[in-house]
């Protein structure tokens, strides 16, 4: 067994507990939560910009999240990046969401590596959200001492698994011993203060897996993400709301894309709007993008009725295409700049 598998076993032992849970065979047995030392507590300020409750959690967030997937890593300059993560913060914008396989290969960037050096120094004023993408336990630990690495932190404000596709994917997620399980010793052990999930595809398997309770929140995609044939507004939401779930939209501007003639700002506003979600997640790509969206939501106010149904007339061309990369089966969010 060579130093690193040394290395991830004992962050195993620490991390699952005594659990009963298996990892390749053998049991681990806790030992790091008895020498874990207490992170000091948050010091969350949205600087006076609109805030929502999320769910269960209690925590109270700006209704902006940074989006940090490929928008973000698409930024060529390290040091334009940071700045724009510490103006963002500086200016309330304080609800962070990255992931193990967000990355921009061809540039050599991975979030969150670049998210760390900012961590490193401001860890209690960030609410930090990471994501884990492999459905194999063992790996998954991998996926989840990387992140933390990375990050450049002990512990996570929300450890959420990635991407749930169908229900056949939630039977392996929920089997005993998988990746529900892990999350929730992570929680149990103190790597993360809440658990969650995100999903693109099926309205059904992520109303499913909400059904479990297990979870504290859930990011999903918009309904324009697969051209309106899976409603998953009208079905998931609910059902984590009545669990007590915190909700966050994401995909909010990808139909300008398509069409061209949609304001950015207005499907935002529409998305802010819609009742039921806490907040949504926004890519975040350019220093005017993040002034943009500090301002959108600074002067924010809900659209009425008739503007709502005006921008779903609106959004009707983006339904019918099907061309974008993102739209095409085999698409693995994050990785496509």
């Amino acid at each position: 067994m060579n130093k690193d598998e040394n290395s991830r076993r004992r962050f195993l032992k620490g991390a699952i507990g005594a659990a009963g849970l298996m990892i390749t065979g053998a049991p681990v047995i806790s030992s790091w939560t008895s020498s874990r030392v207490t992170p000091p507590s948050p010091l969350y300020d949205a600087k006076g910009l609109p805030t929502a409750i999320l769910g269960k959690t209690g925590v109270r967030i700006p209704r902006v999240a940074m989006g940090l997937g490929s928008r973000f890593c698409s930024i060529t300059s390290t040091e334009e990046a940071l700045d724009l993560l510490n103006f963002a913060l500086d200016n309330g914008l304080y609800y962070w969401d990255t992931a193990w396989s967000y990355d921009n290969k061809e540039l050599g960037v991975i979030s969150e590596e670049r998210i760390g050096r900012v961590i490193k120094t401001r860890r209690n004023e960030v609410f930090l959200s990471t994501k884990v993408a492999s459905r194999d336990p063992d790996e998954a630990m991998r996926q989840i001492e990387t992140s933390l690495k990375r990050l450049q932190t002990d512990h996570l404000d929300m450890l959420k698994i990635h991407d749930v596709e169908s229900e056949k994917d939630v039977a392996g997620i929920t089997g005993k011993g998988n990746l529900a399980d892990i999350l929730i010793k992570m929680k149990e052990q103190g790597v993360t203060r809440f658990i969650g999930f995100s999903g693109h595809s099926e309205a059904i398997a992520m109303k499913s897996l909400a059904e479990t309770g297990s979870f504290d929140s859930m990011l999903m995609a918009m309904n324009q993400w697969s051209g309106n044939t899976e409603k998953r507004q009208e079905l998931v939401i609910p059902e984590a709301k009545v669990r007590g779930m915190g909700v966050l939209l994401m995909k909010v501007i990808r139909p300008r894309e398509t069409v061209k003639t949609i304001d950015p700002g207005d499907l935002v506003r529409y998305a802010l709007s819609l009742q039921g979600p806490d907040g949504i997640v926004l890519g975040m790509d350019s220093m005017q993008v993040v002034k943009s969206n500090l301002e959108i939501l600074r002067h924010f106010k809900p659209m009425d009725e008739a503007g709502m149904s005006e921008m779903a007339m609106k959004l009707t061309p983006f339904y019918n295409h099907n061309n974008l990369p993102w739209m095409k089966p085999g698409y693995f969010d994050g990785n496509w700049a």
